[in-house]
Parts: structure tokens; sequence; C-alpha cells
């Protein structure tokens, strides 16, 4: 297991998105994500469920309670070092073979907590 990254200063923020529905191997796709995220020591990943959305299907996904489709936008958020999130990658290039969307933003953490940030 690697050592778990404390985070400050400048960062890359990764966001990927997949449906609710997409698997890995039975399991759920945005789920085996965090869990390689977590096993490559990336500093943080947290997954947010959408309420409504559409992609390259154009077809409008949402909560709403007479909607014909429950498969909503769900986004992974990473946040880490720039190259530690750019190594990160080639995890994805296996897993999003069925479609899904990166980006990748230039951002600043400010970190609370107990402890000091590492270098």
């Amino acid at each position: 297991m690697t050592a778990r990254t404390r985070l400050a200063g400048r960062a890359l923020r990764m966001t990927i998105v997949v449906g609710e529905t997409d698997t890995w191997h039975h399991r759920p796709l945005y789920s085996e994500i965090v869990h390689r995220a977590h096993a490559a020591g990336l500093a943080g990943a947290s997954v947010f469920r959408g309420i409504e959305g559409f992609g390259s299907s154009a077809l409008v996904h949402t909560t709403r309670l007479l909607s014909l489709t429950e498969d909503l936008p769900v986004a992974v958020l990473i946040v880490d070092t720039e190259a530690r999130v750019r190594a990160f990658l080639p995890e994805l290039d296996e897993l999003l073979t069925e479609g899904g969307l990166v980006l990748l933003d230039a951002c600043e953490v400010v970190r609370y907590g107990p402890g000091e940030p590492e270098e």
C-alpha cells in the first residue's frame, strides 16, 4: 500500500464522468476507479451522483419521478499533483473502454486539518 499524500498548493483535478450503471467486472465503474486511485496512493477521490444530465447519447437522464431512464451521470473527482494524476491516466485507458469523459483542471489546494502538508 502506498503512503497517503497530504496535498497543499498547486495541484491537478481530474474529473471522470461515467454512467451510474456502468460496470467493471460486475462492480460499479465509479467504485473501481476510486479503489484504484486509493491503491495508487492518490491524495483523494470522491464520487458525486448527478441529478440530471446528457452526454454523447443525447438522451437526458434525470431523477424526476416520471423519467424513463435511471442511468444518471456520476462524477469521480481526484486531486493530487500533476505528475501523480497523469500517472493514473493509463488506469483509465483500461477502464473506460465503453466511454466516459475525463477533464483535467489546474487548481490550488487549501488543506484544513491536523498535521503539516508534505512538500
